[in-house]
């Protein structure tokens, strides 16, 4: 990335339209309740999603979503991000989602992915793939992200998607606590965990747990700053200061709308930069990859 001509570092945006391969009607019903959720509309093809941010001079990390073990969606390719990312390296990386269901076969997918300078990272949804982050099941990947001392996402808290359809489409919102990432954090130091959005209604625990691990950190995407619990204000301010990223869960959420809210949120003007730009460096490694 060209850090000097960025303004912001957005470390959670999603792939949400394939140019490969056609929409899943299985992922349909999901994408519908997460739209009336987040009063979304038309998803954008990653090219316009990179067009977007590139016009604001804010880099991105982006992913897709694997759950195709427990929804049974096709997902979006994770070359198709990374050959995106490769194309846009000034001010795009990309991180790859595997499910842990996939075990060995995972792990072989995540090894090569890495060894190709393909993506530089990793993201999980445990409510969507339906494990819970402290499971052996992942701890195999775990040990391949730890080698490589790459940091990876973990979606935690309420989900939207799933949120009004019968039995919440069968997603359990049990597994996105985030203390089951402590276990992970504790067992794994050498890998970077962020905790992906505030954490409601375990925003204590979240906080907790980054306070506790270093190499812990909270991506704040998924809601507007306007909505934040005054504790998580209050410790962005302090003690983690240096702690906390800003993510916008585009295209949910526009990153446009996100940093407006943020500058009006309660948020000392002296954290401005270090949550929207400075701690991503630090996190994803950036200054070592210049």
């Amino acid at each position: 990335m060209k850090l000097d001509e960025l303004i912001a570092i957005d470390v959670h945006t999603h792939a949400e339209v394939s140019c490969r391969q056609p929409a899943d009607a299985n992922w349909q019903p999901y994408e519908d309740a997460a739209n009336k959720y987040f009063k979304a509309g038309k998803r954008p093809t990653i090219a316009e999603t990179v067009a977007y941010y590139r016009e604001r001079k804010i880099g991105l990390v982006m992913f897709t979503v694997d759950s195709e073990f427990l929804i049974g969606n096709k997902r979006i390719p994770n070359e198709e991000v990374a050959e995106a990312a490769a194309a846009n390296s000034d001010m795009m990386i990309a991180f790859a989602s595997i499910d842990p269901h996939k075990g060995k076969m995972g792990v072989r997918e995540a090894r090569d992915l890495v060894k190709a300078g393909l993506i530089k990272g990793f993201k999980f949804h445990p409510t969507l793939q339906g494990f819970f982050p402290n499971d052996p099941i992942a701890y195999q990947l775990y040990e391949l992200i730890a080698e490589y001392k790459l940091p990876a996402i973990f979606h935690s808290g309420h989900s939207g998607i799933g949120t009004g359809m019968p039995g919440g489409g069968g997603l359990k919102l049990k597994y996105s606590n985030p203390m089951h990432v402590d276990d992970v954090a504790a067992d794994f130091p050498d890998m970077t965990v962020i905790i992906a959005h505030p954490s409601w209604p375990w925003q204590d625990e979240a906080l907790s747990v980054c306070l506790h691990k270093p190499n812990v950190y909270i991506d704040l995407s998924g809601w507007s700053p306007k909505y934040f619990p005054a504790e998580l204000v209050q410790r962005a301010n302090g003690q983690l200061k240096h702690k906390m990223l800003f993510g916008s869960d585009f295209p949910l959420i526009a990153p446009d709308r996100w940093i407006k809210d943020f500058k009006e949120a309660g948020f000392k003007p002296e954290v401005h930069d270090l949550i929207l730009k400075q701690n991503a460096i630090k996190a994803l490694r950036l200054d070592q990859a210049a």
